[in-house]
């Protein structure tokens, strides 16, 4: 077949695809086949888009044959015009991509919480690969990969020029077997290697355990499938002795998100009425609102959010929403920012598009899109080192001191159990983010102790 045939025959392919003509293309075997003209309506509404870019078409049928007959090593037409999608839909933004068959599965493999690789939430920037968040103990997180880090290089080779699929194929492979990083970091003036063992991740979606005294701690670190659901039987685990939750630290640092009814169900279970969270888009299916139905399972229980610069997309839903109905207290630092919606649209049995096809907005109407959720309280990840005081001698050291009648015992009770709390040091020491959480949610449990007391005595002397 001759070149000058091929140009316009692909202009011509192009632009009746563009103004929505008939010309349909079966994804095995890319046969042209002719078919019944469009809708009219379908013509018009193509038409009134703007006129079709003959010049870039032409354009585009000139560098597909010249890749195509003098290009240094042959490629077949399909293999060109996969790669021509890619490049479009990479073109549009960090999370539109073309899903082969291997792609799609993995998509699918990830959503359902198990897969095999790293544990590595990422994104392109600039042409490299940035960690959005390690996955809760996998080999990424135990080799210290941190969110915001820059990847260059997968085992010497460099990820300049790859896609994000072409990236994520070369991290994944057989348990075992080995993969060196190469990492740029803030606050380190050299790029530095990082070799990583590959695993079968199993991505465990709710944690949940008790910190102190009817104060419970809930980690999500992914949202999955059944995630709403776990999350409330955590709640209702954590309230089986039938005593009332003083407050709830929700960790979502470093949960790069997932699935979006998920995280509705989240705040669903937290609130009793209201909006949750909205989209908008250009096509109508794109508008879709959420609200909460009643039912609080903490019933009223003050709680603390605790989110980072990992923490993206259906965490950022949570926070928000919790945040704009003055439902929690969000704490930490300044969230990712990913406030899009992509939607999986299949072209085939084995093949399909991950297109961005709209925004989220938060109750109030705020977008979270490279805006992020910004935290009431900031709280930096800090190590924090305990000043040692000279031992001090109080009125209880005194010989012949005067005892309380009623608080000597219980307070030196206090002192014994404040001495002896090694979960409060370990936290301390460990987790400066979450330990001042649990110290915001007594002092808010106190508060409404103190409120209660001074309702009751209102009505005491109104009676």
């Amino acid at each position: 077949m001759k070149p000058s045939f091929i140009h316009y025959a692909a202009v011509s392919l192009l632009a009746s695809l563009l103004l929505g003509s008939s010309l349909s293309v079966n994804a095995e075997s890319a046969d042209v086949d002719t078919t019944e003209p469009a809708p009219a309506s379908q013509q018009t509404a193509a038409k009134n888009e703007g006129k079709l870019p003959l010049d870039e078409l032409r354009t585009f049928a000139d560098v597909f044959n010249h890749i195509r007959f003098s290009y240094v090593e042959e490629i077949d037409d399909k293999t060109l015009l996969e790669n021509a999608i890619r490049g479009m839909l990479s073109g549009l933004d960090p999370h539109s991509s073309y899903l082969d068959a291997e792609s799609f599965d993995d998509l699918q493999a990830s959503t359902s919480g198990e897969f095999g690789g790293l544990g590595l939430e990422v994104g392109m920037e600039n042409g490299y690969l940035k960690v959005i968040s390690p996955i809760d103990d996998t080999p990424a997180e135990k080799a210290g990969i941190e969110s915001g880090d820059l990847i260059i290089q997968l085992d010497n080779k460099p990820v300049k020029g790859i896609s994000l699929s072409e990236a994520v194929k070369l991290m994944r492979g057989e348990k075992g077997s080995d993969i060196e990083l190469t990492i740029v970091r803030e606050g380190i003036r050299q790029p530095f290697d990082v070799t990583i063992t590959r695993d079968i991740i199993k991505v465990v979606s709710v944690r949940s355990k008790t910190l102190d005294d009817g104060f419970s701690y809930v980690r999500i670190a992914q949202f999955q499938s059944k995630t709403g659901s776990e999350f409330r039987t955590a709640i209702e685990s954590l309230q089986e002795n039938e005593k009332p939750m003083k407050g709830l630290v929700l960790d979502l640092r470093n949960n790069p998100g997932g699935i979006l009814q998920a995280s509705v169900e989240v705040v669903d279970s937290l609130l009793e009425n209201g909006l949750i969270v909205y989209t908008e888009g250009r096509l109508s299916d794109s508008h879709s609102e959420y609200s909460a139905t009643s039912g609080d399972l903490t019933h009223g229980a003050p709680v603390v959010v605790l989110i980072n610069g990992g923490s993206a997309s259906a965490s950022e839903i949570v926070a928000g929403a919790l945040q704009d109905h003055h439902r929690a207290v969000i704490m930490g630092t300044d969230s990712f920012g990913k406030g899009s919606v992509q939607a999986v649209v299949p072209l085939s049995k084995k093949h399909a598009i991950k297109l961005t096809t709209a925004r989220y907005f938060t109750p109030n109407g705020r977008s979270i899109q490279a805006q992020g959720i910004i935290p009431d309280i900031v709280v930096e990840r800090a190590k924090i080192e305990t000043i040692k005081t000279r031992e001090r001698v109080t009125e209880a050291d005194l010989q012949g001191h005067l005892s309380s009648a009623d608080g000597d015992e219980n307070n030196a009770k206090k002192r014994q159990n404040k001495s002896e709390n090694k979960s409060q040091d370990y936290l301390f020491n460990n987790d400066n983010q979450l330990y001042e959480a649990l110290n915001l949610l007594k002092g808010l449990h106190i508060l409404g102790l103190n409120e209660q007391i001074t309702k009751a005595e209102q009505q005491q002397k109104a009676l």
